[in-house]
């Protein structure tokens, strides 16, 4: 069997979600623990910037879903990333060459190369940043109101426990009672949480690099313009 795993297309980086986390955990579970799940994005590589992304679940990952348990775990390490490597063969590298540079096209043929695009430097970077940051303030609203979820939940444990004892038994009782409320099957499951925490993470590290980008080319315009004036 030369299947390694599966593969999707993705939307500003969105990977980190119960649907993609299942999918994967099946192919991990009944394929190989090696599977994998590489992911394209096609609208960051229209703006220059080829994405493709190879991800599996950790061991912990793998551990706390079949475990069924609602524990904790870093966010972090829901998702490893397995590094990607492109190689091209010798032809394709030199047809690549000949389509770019118009050169070696048939004898006679006018424009036979295609138009040199320069995406890398376009300086429209606003509906780009707009979008990043309309989806990340979605998600932050969706992680408060499953925080709001977990404060009423704890609240309502903290009800049930006994008033009356006072102490390290209030303790003791109040952090049984949390304990054995979690793990129930009402408890609000914690892995939404966290996966919406790892994924505002990836929003907030895209906006970090594409920012820098942006930076750079306007070094770089600004200093043609300065070439220009002289």
């Amino acid at each position: 069997n030369n299947c390694v795993g599966w593969y999707q297309s993705m939307y500003l980086g969105t990977h980190s979600t119960s649907t993609v986390l299942e999918n994967q955990l099946s192919y991990q579970t009944d394929l190989s623990p090696n599977a994998v799940v590489i992911l394209y994005d096609p609208m960051q590589t229209a703006h220059g910037n080829l994405v493709l992304k190879c991800y599996r679940l950790t061991e912990e990952a793998v551990q706390l879903k079949q475990s069924g348990k609602n524990n904790f775990i870093n966010p972090r390490n829901i998702f490893e990333e397995v590094p990607v490597t492109l190689n091209n063969p010798g032809l394709i590298r030199s047809l690549l060459r000949d389509v770019g540079d118009g050169l070696h096209g048939p004898y006679g043929a006018e424009g036979s190369g295609t138009d040199t695009t320069f995406d890398r430097l376009d300086l429209s970077t606003n509906p780009y940043l707009e979008k990043h940051l309309e989806f990340l303030c979605s998600w932050v609203d969706d992680l408060a109101a499953e925080q709001y979820k977990f404060q009423h939940y704890t609240r309502s444990l903290r009800s049930n426990v006994d008033s009356r004892s006072k102490g390290r038994k209030a303790k003791e009782e109040l952090a049984q009672a949390i304990d054995e409320g979690w793990a129930r099957q009402d408890a609000p499951k914690r892995m939404e949480s966290l996966l919406m925490s790892n994924q505002i993470r990836t929003y907030c590290d895209q906006v970090e690099k594409f920012t820098g980008g942006g930076f750079g080319k306007l070094y770089l315009t600004s200093g043609l313009h300065k070439d220009e004036k002289k």
